[in-house]
């Protein structure tokens, strides 16, 4: 199972979801596009995916990543998906305009889904067109491109295509696809569908495909599947962590955008926080600020209940000990998403080790305290701390708040402690996909104009290295950053 590239027009695309678990798989193909344009392709991902990016921008390759050039042997399928979306429980949501073209063997040894986004309508589209517009196709292509290099679990944008087809939105936009790689596309919202079912032996089924490829560990525990139960929570604690320590906010996290293998995936309303806010909310449709920054814990949480639920069949047999035993590892979220956030909010501070619990936890919650109460920004505070850390100009960071004294008092006690300079500068980037030059991008993109989201691009894939002349990527919005807003696309 892989891909071939000898010569290049042979590749061979592996289906073990589809072989596997045929009752959540729809075969289908993906429409006709009429004039595909290569817009973005990241080469590294390419080649790490055993891809030659040099065939993908022939006509052959650029069919293939719009999914109208099937390799012999390749069977694409729809992938079926329940979810809940803003609380509401929806039965039969899956792959309304994407498509699993197949699995390949990167270059580690790994499994990974090759996918698409916007190839058109399914069987589970529902009202939708099927469609994806240039606009939010190079968001997730920027997006996930930022968060690889950010260290983030996250699903990856391999390459977006104009496809010469216009999509009715607001407007008339032109038309795109995504494809993307993750280690699969297991969703709590699958677990979900197949417990809907009554089938347990497809839930079964789908358990065990999620261990073999995500927590083999788990295989081993005396219950496998209370085990994998734990182990997509241990990994979802980590990842929200890591969203938080960032400022990102992923917008739209429903049941059906959680993974079992812990990447984030779905960047629709998507955004990085500047003004420090929890309250923060980008997306259009989060009229209620279910998904603001500070709720994603909690909403994680929720999202891991459901998942549990969902599980209960193959706990335990005797329902009400399958309950206690979920509610029992559910309990375990908060301490470990706690210990996540504060060991990365300490590696921030650039802490040593040596620092008393009691005077970390002070420090940190001061310096979040402080953050909340100026609206500062986010990004340039950690990173402006880096400086203050070696002795340089506290200035920049000062600058950030309305009020000096309480910043100074707080930086006295925290540089007593001698934080670590280098250590702060390898966990605190200087570039993050700054909301207001992400529209920029997008909009002379749309236009037919790349070279901004290419220097984007370029700039956020080494997002700790500061690099003389790139200032502007590393400035917050001169307007109003509560004013943005996002939107899905779709």
């Amino acid at each position: 199972m892989g891909v071939s590239l000898a010569p290049p027009s042979t590749a061979v695309l592996g289906d073990r979801f589809a072989r596997e678990l045929p009752e959540l798989a729809v075969p289908w193909q993906a429409e006709d596009a009429p004039d595909p344009r290569l817009l973005a392709l990241d080469e590294h991902l390419a080649a790490e995916l055993g891809l030659d990016p040099a065939w993908l921008r022939t006509p052959d390759g650029v069919r293939l990543l719009v999914g109208t050039h099937v390799p012999e042997g390749a069977h694409p399928v729809a992938q079926a998906y329940a979810g809940h979306q803003f609380g509401g429980y929806s039965p039969r949501l899956g792959d309304g305009r994407a498509l699993l073209l197949g699995e390949v063997v990167d270059a580690h040894g790994r499994l990974r889904d090759l996918h698409l986004k916007g190839s058109g309508r399914t069987p589970f589209a529902r009202a939708g067109d099927g469609l994806a517009a240039v606009g939010p196709m190079l968001r997730e292509h920027v997006v996930s491109t930022a968060m690889h290099a950010l260290g983030i679990p996250t699903t990856r944008s391999l390459a977006v295509v104009a496809t010469g087809r216009p999509v009715r939105r607001e407007s008339v936009l032109p038309g795109a696809v995504l494809a993307r790689a993750a280690s699969s596309h297991l969703r709590v919202g699958t677990v979900q569908y197949a417990r809907a079912t009554g089938d347990v032996d497809l839930l079964r089924r789908l358990a065990d495909h999620a261990i073999a490829r995500h927590h083999p560990a788990a295989a081993q525990a005396e219950r496998p599947h209370l085990a994998l139960f734990e182990a997509v929570l241990d990994a979802q604690a980590r990842l929200v962590a890591q969203w938080m320590h960032v400022g990102f906010i992923h917008g739209v996290m429903n049941t059906d955008n959680t993974t079992l293998s812990g990447e984030t995936i779905d960047y629709g309303p998507c955004a990085f926080m500047d003004a420090f806010d929890p309250a923060t909310v980008f997306s259009s449709i989060d009229t209620g600020g279910r998904y603001a920054y500070g709720n994603q814990p909690v909403v994680m949480e929720w999202n891991l209940a459901r998942l549990a639920e969902a599980l209960l069949p193959l706990i335990d047999d005797d329902q009400e000990q399958a309950i206690a035993l979920a509610v029992e590892r559910l309990g375990t979220f908060r301490p470990r998403y706690s210990a996540a956030w504060t060991a990365g909010a300490r590696a921030k501070l650039g802490l040593p080790e040596s620092t008393p619990p009691v005077a970390a936890k002070a420090l940190v919650d001061d310096a979040y305290a402080l953050l909340e109460q100026g609206r500062a920004d986010h990004t340039s505070f950690f990173r402006h701390l880096g400086s203050v850390a070696r002795g340089g100009d506290a200035e920049p960071a000062r600058g950030l708040f309305p009020e000096a004294a309480a910043f100074d008092a707080w930086v006295a006690r925290w540089r007593a402690l001698g934080p670590d300079a280098a250590a702060m500068d390898r966990v605190n980037p200087v570039y993050v996909p700054r909301n207001h030059l992400v529209e920029e991008a997008l909009a002379a993109a749309t236009a037919g104009d790349l070279a901004p989201l290419e220097q984007l691009v370029d700039v956020l894939t080494a997002p700790y290295d500061e690099r003389p002349g790139l200032e502007r990527y590393a400035t917050p919005d001169p307007g109003d950053p509560s004013a943005y807003r996002t939107f899905c696309g779709t």
